[in-house]
């Protein structure tokens, strides 16, 4: 298996029959999803005057997203997207509105942190379906790789653009406004998805594995992968409180958002290139090999004693976010149980976000209680602890890739030309 791309293989990915309508609404469904979290976290902030408060709120929201997204997918490989997304996106809007009521009646933080969970419960999986999608458009090999690394060069531009505006918009009259556009989005972009025919002629597989309690997640391979993910999520997680911590205490607040947003354009700029020439070569040594080194460069956050500083650091840091995305993508083809594609996937946003929530939580006491200093040294020795746990299990890994079958090409692609 090809685990590189050229640029013509990501043109053909995207000028695959039928993939336009779904590719563009995912687009306006995970614009927002940097925001929803970020926004929720300023907006508690300044209600609230806490960093403690606004991070548990927000570490709320991420353990919600941990319990959905594994949900979502298994009911999206069950019964394909359309229904499980459409019935998530409306539960999603009751509970935005709740959440946005209770910070503006001043409730109390357990109330906040509760409604926090249920908006990430029912925060629609599009990228999840979007990513299992490919999968069935698309045959095994460098061009569905591509793909792959699409999604994940498309989430860091979110991650790019959301940040910025969740930043801009806390200086709005209304300090809930970043909440209410990213939910808007969110809503607007996953029905979309999900009512577009590519995704409505889903169909499942019959011969799916179905029925265990841990799903995908009884691989021991998926569980390595897992694993990797929750090293990056958790070190991401405290370097998401920590700068905007930092921002605060120099007077510029708004900077916060801004300054995130600089490693997500060093993360794309790099992806690019390290998805033509990814290194190492073996997925087994690539998923430890990167989450180390991203450890390693967080650790740079701790010197800089200025915001420009700062911003050189993430901007530094943010060269190994894109291509750790990929790989988790890429290594799911491998470890994952035939027809479990959406929960596999569902998998790896549960690990990202229980470590971002996780990460978040303590990095919001550390910098209530201690230094931002501190909380940039706990993420970059937070993932060295794990890169070294998936380092020592990547035999998992190496055994998947060793067993894999090459797949046949999927009907799907033929079955949506002949409509």
């Amino acid at each position: 298996m090809s685990h590189s791309a050229q640029l013509s293989d990501y043109r053909t990915a995207l000028t695959t029959p039928g993939v336009r309508g779904p590719v563009v609404a995912s687009l306006l469904a995970r614009l927002p999803i940097a925001m929803v979290g970020l926004s929720m976290l300023f907006y508690v902030q300044r209600e609230t005057g806490s960093f403690a408060i606004a991070s548990m709120v927000s570490a709320g929201a991420l353990a919600g997203v941990a319990f959905g997204s594994v949900a979502q997918g298994r009911l999206i490989d069950r019964f394909g997207p359309s229904r499980p997304l459409i019935s998530a996106i409306s539960l999603f809007s009751v509970f935005v509105t709740l959440s946005v009521l209770a910070v503006e009646a001043h409730a109390a933080a357990p109330l906040l942190v509760a409604l926090s969970f249920a908006v990430g419960l029912t925060e629609p999986m599009v990228g999840s379906a979007s990513r299992a999608l490919w999968q069935r458009v698309l045959p095994q090999g460098p061009v569905r790789i591509a793909a792959y690394s699409y999604e994940a060069i498309s989430m860091e531009v979110f991650f790019i653009l959301g940040p910025g505006l969740s930043g801009l918009l806390i200086a709005a009259p209304w300090a809930g406004t970043g909440v209410v556009v990213s939910a808007v989005l969110m809503v607007a972009g996953g029905l979309w998805f999900a009512l577009t025919p590519t995704v409505r002629a889903w169909r499942t597989e019959p011969d799916a594995v179905r029925g265990a309690l841990l799903g995908a997640l009884a691989s021991p391979g998926m569980r390595t992968v897992a694993l990797a993910a929750f090293g990056f999520g958790i070190t991401i997680g405290f370097i998401e409180v920590a700068v905007p911590a930092v921002a605060t205490a120099t007077g510029r607040p708004s900077l916060g958002g801004v300054l995130l947003s600089l490693w997500s354009i060093s993360s794309v700029l790099f992806g690019v290139l390290y998805g033509m020439r990814p290194w190492p070569r073996p997925m087994y040594l690539r998923l430890p090999v990167l989450l180390i080194g991203f450890a390693l460069l967080s650790l740079l956050l701790a010197i800089p004693t200025t915001l420009i500083g700062l911003g050189v650091a993430l901007f530094a840091v943010g060269t190994l976010i894109t291509p750790q995305s990929t790989t988790h993508s890429t290594a799911v083809e491998a470890v994952a149980p035939h027809g479990t594609a959406a929960e596999a996937f569902g998998w790896v946003v549960t690990a990202v976000t229980l470590g971002l929530g996780l990460g978040q939580l303590l990095s919001g006491q550390l910098v209530e209680h201690a230094s931002t200093s501190w909380a940039f040294l706990a993420a970059g020795a937070s993932g060295l602890i794990v890169g070294l746990l998936v380092l020592a299990l990547r035999g998992t890994v190496r055994r998947s890739e060793e067993n894999q079958v090459p797949e046949e090409a999927t009907r799907l692609q033929l079955d949506l030309a002949a409509r």
